[in-house]
């Protein structure tokens, strides 16, 4: 693999990622209330605690997108 098929493959990754995290966001602020009570089926929560949840799962997330595809782009872009 090249360097500008890597550039490639890492681009994609990173806008596939992002869709991923903005369908999280939607899903989760859109309908907050229907989630939580499919989620209280299997697991006992409360509404404060299946919060903190989601927001740290976004979160990290997101420094995972950061870190292993938009940095390694970033990386390469500037090298070549």
């Amino acid at each position: 693999m090249t360097v500008d098929e890597l550039k490639v493959v890492l681009l994609w990754s990173t806008v596939i990622n992002y869709g991923v995290l903005l369908v999280w966001f939607a899903a989760f602020s859109l309908a907050h209330d229907w989630v939580y009570r499919t989620h209280t089926r299997w697991f006992r929560l409360s509404v404060e605690t299946f919060d903190a949840l989601n927001y740290m799962g976004v979160a990290l997330y997101k420094i995972g997108i950061l870190l292993l595809n938009l940095a390694p782009l970033i990386a390469l872009c500037l090298i070549s």
